[in-house]
């Protein structure tokens, strides 16, 4: 499960560049460089998002959730690839794009256009990496980017900043929306993390519980609950006492 990403867009790399081989001996050329361009990218996708580089910050996002120009050219066809497979899966999918685990705090997919949006014009916590913020749509009170590579977890650090950033926004009565591209995995993650600081919880495994009474198809893996047992085991946030009554 680990390496999933990696494996995917290798297997994407080894089919471009066997399309550009084959272009290449029917005299096609210059319509192959195209295939070969794209295989490399995917490539050096597929090797910064193993789990033992994961380097997510190789797609250039900014911390306003924008990509630079020189990230959109370099890695176009990883990015816009990413839009398009993500467009597509969810005209297929039956699944809310967010759900409300408790009043206030919402978990979600990548909210592309203002119909993808929770109400209250809620402050987001954008776990992506290879998706950008839409900035008509999200983050009138507040954006905050954590960028993760699909089905990779941030780190436990990531995931405190995190938290405390959601959790001052709640102690202000600002609805927090915290996704990834679909709300499965990255985005559950730091909701489950911010469910035991806010007290609503005891642990995150109760709170991956709660989380999929209200959104079923959501799907941890191992280094999601690898990486919520270290911030279990060293968080600075304390749990917010009588928070239970709240919700």
């Amino acid at each position: 499960m680990g390496v999933g990403l990696s494996i995917l867009i290798g297997l994407k790399s080894f089919t471009l560049f066997t399309i550009f081989t084959y272009l290449r001996t029917l005299g096609f050329t210059l319509l192959s460089v195209p295939f070969l361009y794209a295989s490399l990218v995917s490539l050096l996708v597929a090797l910064a998002s193993h789990p033992s580089i994961n380097l997510p910050m190789l797609l250039g996002k900014n911390t306003d959730g924008s990509f630079p120009i020189w990230s959109l050219i370099i890695f176009s066809p990883y990015l816009y690839f990413v839009r398009a497979f993500s467009a597509l899966r969810r005209l297929k999918s039956r699944e809310e794009p967010y759900s409300e685990v408790v009043e206030g705090l919402y978990v979600g997919g990548w909210p592309s256009c203002k119909e993808k949006m929770p109400p209250g014009n809620p402050a987001v916590v954008d776990c992506t990496c290879e998706l950008p913020r839409v900035f008509r749509v999200s983050g009138g009170n507040g954006y905050l980017c954590v960028p993760v590579w699909d089905t990779r977890a941030p780190d436990p650090g990531a995931i405190e900043n995190a938290v405390r950033w959601a959790c001052r926004k709640r102690s202000q009565n600002v609805p927090v929306f915290v996704h990834c591209a679909y709300g499965h995995g990255r985005s559950v993650a730091i909701t489950c993390a911010l469910l035991v600081a806010l007290g609503v919880v005891d642990d995150w495994k109760n709170a991956e519980k709660l989380i999929k009474d209200k959104r079923p198809y959501i799907r941890m893996n191992a280094l999601h609950r690898q990486a919520l047992e270290e911030w279990s085991k060293n968080r600075l946030s304390p749990p917010k006492t009588g928070a239970n009554t709240r919700y």
